[in-house]
């Protein structure tokens, strides 16, 4: 790493982690992310030297996903899999809604981006609203000849929104410490951590080689989760690993806006914001639905069907106990549906458009 990047990078951590212990202070939820993701983006919006170090980054997903894993106990995979039709339920929802923020994002610009043609504004709202990774997002829609700087600021903006608006509201509102299934393994030990980080990197190496979306959260996370449900208990993960992992994963967020962010197409960020505030209600009756039909938590089901990352509203169910497992096993599945699916659909809905 060049000695500047090094300063930027080291710097940006400083801020994070006084951010961080701020909103500590300040008991505010999930303070070792959202602390420095606020931090970063507004240094980052404003000008500021910031940088993330995609190693760091990757060594958070792999904590994560290592700590994620261990929820799933024998007794918890037998309840997932009873939530099969609910899981394929929230996958059709997600297409769905993807697809209908889309067609409006198309319809509400159409008539002023006079300078964009038709078939690549198209292409650009389809995957701008597509519920999936900002970054696969945006490598698909590069493939369909849309502006990828417009899909990935849609996807930034929303990933934003939802992180910060969904924790808050649900620590004024009480709903939080519901998780009756906690992990089977809270002591640490040191020998079993350390095995356990050495199969978990190897895990999330192999998918990493393989190409998959998220290699270093999947990976590991798989790893993790094969372990618990046989049986094998090596340790658990300590809260200063999951925290150090909350503030770095942060950080490679917020550094994600830059000067020239509020500049890119202010109305279609605007619209995006609005659109998306209109998602998490609809998302909220949709989880009240599923809740109904299932029996399970509201709130957790409000998680797993929300439009935000796997990774951000897994560690929201962690940091507030409301159903790891369950959240991570429909944001999981929604993530691999929407990776194989959204490509398919969008020529298969706009054949004119993807020619």
């Amino acid at each position: 790493m060049p000695v500047n990047s090094f300063f930027r990078v080291l710097v940006t951590l400083v801020l994070a982690l006084a951010a961080a212990v701020g909103c500590v202070a300040l008991h505010t939820p999930l303070p070792w992310m959202i602390g420095p993701l606020l931090a970063t983006s507004v240094v980052s919006i404003a000008g500021g030297p910031t940088q993330s170090w995609g190693p760091l980054r990757n060594a958070g997903q792999w904590t994560i996903g290592a700590a994620l894993g261990l929820y799933f106990t024998p007794q918890v995979a037998a309840l997932i899999s009873g939530l099969w039709w609910a899981i394929v339920l929230g996958i059709v929802w997600a297409l769905f809604l993807g697809w209908l923020f889309g067609a409006w994002l198309y319809r509400l610009h159409a008539p002023r981006m006079h300078g964009v043609p038709a078939p690549m504004l198209r292409a650009t709202s389809y995957f701008a609203g597509a519920i999936g990774a900002a970054s696969e997002m945006t490598l698909l829609s590069e493939r369909e000849n849309a502006r990828t700087d417009l899909v990935a600021a849609s996807h930034s903006l929303r990933l934003l929104i939802v992180t910060v608006t969904i924790p808050f509201a649900l620590q004024w509102s009480g709903l939080h410490g519901l998780d009756i299934l906690p992990p089977t393994v809270r002591a640490v030990d040191w020998p079993g951590l350390a095995l356990m980080a050495l199969l978990t990197g190897a895990g999330a190496l192999v998918m990493d080689r393989l190409g998959r979306a998220n290699p270093w959260f999947m990976g590991a996370m798989l790893v993790s989760m094969v372990l618990t449900m046989a049986g094998i208990s090596l340790s658990a993960v300590p809260a200063a690993m999951v925290n150090a992992a909350q503030l770095v994963i942060g950080v490679s967020l917020g550094v994600r806006f830059r000067a020239d962010f509020l500049r890119t197409a202010p109305r279609w960020l605007v619209s995006v914001a609005a659109g998306t505030l209109v998602l998490m209600g609809a998302c909220t009756l949709f989880a009240g639905l599923l809740a109904w039909a299932t029996g399970l938590p509201w709130v957790t089901l409000l998680l797993g069907t929300s439009p935000g990352g796997i990774t951000e509203m897994a560690i929201t169910a962690k940091v507030l106990q409301l159903g790891v497992p369950v959240v991570t096993a429909f944001q999981v599945c929604r993530l691999m549906a929407v990776l194989m699916l959204v490509g398919p659909l969008y020529r298969r809905i706009y054949p004119a458009a993807a020619i």
